[in-house]
């Protein structure tokens, strides 16, 4: 019986004992590199929150979708927002997503969905928060934060205080967004 002691508090250690290392680092085939014009930033993207977005963004990042894209509406204290081809604010992929609302907070660093009125209207466009923006808790999908290098997300051109729209003249690019695990 002493020599299975061992043994048997072994097995119970194997049960209880976590299957990721929370130490290891981010995971990556659920982080993005957004490499902006002052540096990298890593996303780390909640598809435990959000599985259809997550899936959707990936796939969109895969394809090459965000590489290039503007930062079109940027709102000093609030958010960056990004995902436009048309850099207008109006366009998208093509292929709206079923809103994922949950209790997730935005939180300096949140990333979260663009959509109109309709919850229901998200696509393409997404934006990261500057500051904690609880009032969108519940009415806007997180898919993703911000877990390396939010002060380059913080130097993003800003739009001139006095325009309300958050629209930016001659905006920063996002210049290339990868899925870590495509870049190791």
């Amino acid at each position: 019986m002493r020599k299975l002691l061992p043994l048997l508090a072994l097995i119970g250690l194997m049960m209880v004992a976590p299957t990721h290392d929370a130490n290891a680092g981010p995971d990556p085939e659920n982080t993005l590199v957004m490499q902006l014009k002052t540096g990298r930033v890593l996303i780390q993207m909640l598809p435990e929150v959000a599985p259809h977005h997550v899936a959707r963004i990936k796939e969109l990042v895969r394809a090459g979708f965000y590489d290039g894209l503007v930062f079109h509406r940027v709102i000093d204290g609030f958010m960056a927002q990004t995902g436009d081809p048309t850099g207008t604010g109006s366009g998208g992929s093509g292929q709206k997503i079923k809103a994922e609302f949950s209790s997730e907070p935005f939180l300096r660093g949140t990333v979260g969905m663009a959509r109109a009125g309709d919850p229901n209207s998200a696509d393409s466009q997404f934006f990261i928060t500057f500051a904690p923006a609880r009032f969108l808790d519940k009415q806007y999908t997180v898919w993703g934060r911000v877990i390396e290098g939010m002060e380059h997300v913080d130097a993003i051109k800003k739009a001139p205080a006095d325009r309300q729209s958050g629209m930016v003249d001659d905006p920063d690019k996002i210049i290339s967004l990868r899925v870590l695990a495509d870049v190791q």
